[in-house]
């Protein structure tokens, strides 16, 4: 990947915008704070057209035509595209349920699914998905996960995620690896109130951190908004110096860009210039504000520092990471996951 980008400073964040197109606000902030990226959500989406419109000007505001835009397009319940001018695409849970019926099946969807979601997102000039998921959720965990998920296995679940990983990459879409080191077990929504999960480390080695390790040459991942008591009993992972450094760069072995999942969750405590700060000083590279609101932002973009030694360093690996999409027939590849998926619709 080539641009300025690679030349010019950038701030440490990713952000969200409030609407279908910019204010003169949010250009002038874009222009003066440089966010590393950014990141779209259904308040952003109404036509490909408005879409894509929207893309270019995120860019322009920074003067960089490389620069990342995200999305969360999963398949399932959360998707940001969707009818009439985006197709539906199945959750993690079908896909694992085909995996069950027959492996090599249950892998050529999940790569297909996510292949045609690489097409749809390149239309509009978005070039990351934050997909796919590790999570192994668990009996009695909060639905937030749920079907989400491609399974209670580490196995079939790094499987099936690496799969989603092969169809975005070969559609020109960077992948993020969520919730890194695992949401499966949290009993509460991450979005309202903080999770806890008193298991204990050598059982989540062998489950929840198990399904991440496969997937640890992924460029870029997303962190859980979740206390895990046996490593830290203050912090959640995401403002954990332990977790980051013992357990996703030590025993997961993850190297690539992290960044934080939503710095404006409820999950996290204090105001946001205080969380922003916790999650930079525990060793993330990059802060996500996700709502769109103005005022937050200022306060993220004081307390990120611009991108510098090794997250430089990361933040460039990952980019350079994108390939040019590959010649794909689209028309028979929504009909070859068709059949498929009614393959799990009769069994």
């Amino acid at each position: 990947m080539t641009g300025l980008i690679g030349l010019m400073s950038s701030r440490a964040f990713i952000m969200g915008v409030s609407g279908l197109e910019l204010d003169a606000a949010e250009r002038q902030f874009i222009a003066e704070t440089r966010p590393w990226g950014f990141i779209l959500f259904k308040r952003n989406i109404d036509t490909p057209e408005q879409v894509s419109a929207l893309v270019q000007e995120l860019r322009k505001c920074i003067g960089e035509a490389d620069a990342p835009v995200l999305i969360d397009q999963e398949g399932g319940r959360v998707a940001r595209l969707g009818p009439p001018h985006w197709p539906v695409y199945p959750p993690g849970a079908t896909l694992g349920a085909l995996y069950d019926l027959d492996k090599a099946l249950g892998l050529r969807a999940a790569w297909l699914s996510s292949r045609l979601i690489a097409a749809d997102l390149i239309d509009l000039g978005i070039t990351v998905d934050c997909l796919p998921l590790a999570d192994v959720p668990v009996a009695g965990a909060d639905a937030v996960i749920g079907n989400r998920a491609y399974g209670t296995k580490p196995a079939k679940v790094a499987a099936i995620a690496r799969a989603v990983t092969g169809g975005l990459e070969e559609g020109g879409v960077l992948p993020i690896l969520k919730h890194i080191p695992g949401h499966g077990r949290a009993t509460a929504d991450s979005h309202f109130r903080l999770p806890t999960v008193n298991t204990p480390r050598e059982e989540l080695e062998r489950t929840d951190f198990a399904a991440f390790q496969p997937l640890a040459d992924l460029p870029m991942a997303m962190t859980a908004h979740v206390v895990f008591s046996a490593l830290d009993p203050a912090q959640p992972a995401t403002t954990s110096a332990t977790i980051v450094s013992e357990v996703i760069r030590g025993g997961i072995g993850f190297q690539g860009l992290l960044m934080s999942d939503d710095v404006s969750m409820n999950a996290l405590a204090g105001s946001i210039a205080q969380r922003t700060r916790a999650i930079v000083n525990a060793g993330c590279d990059i802060v996500l504000h996700c709502n769109g609101k103005l005022d937050e932002m200022r306060d993220v973009a004081r307390e990120t520092p611009e991108l510098a030694g090794e997250a430089l360093d990361r933040a460039r690996r990952a980019l350079a990471a994108r390939k040019q999409p590959k010649p794909f027939d689209r028309q028979s590849a929504r009909a070859e996951l068709a059949t498929l998926m009614n393959r799990v619709g009769t069994a």
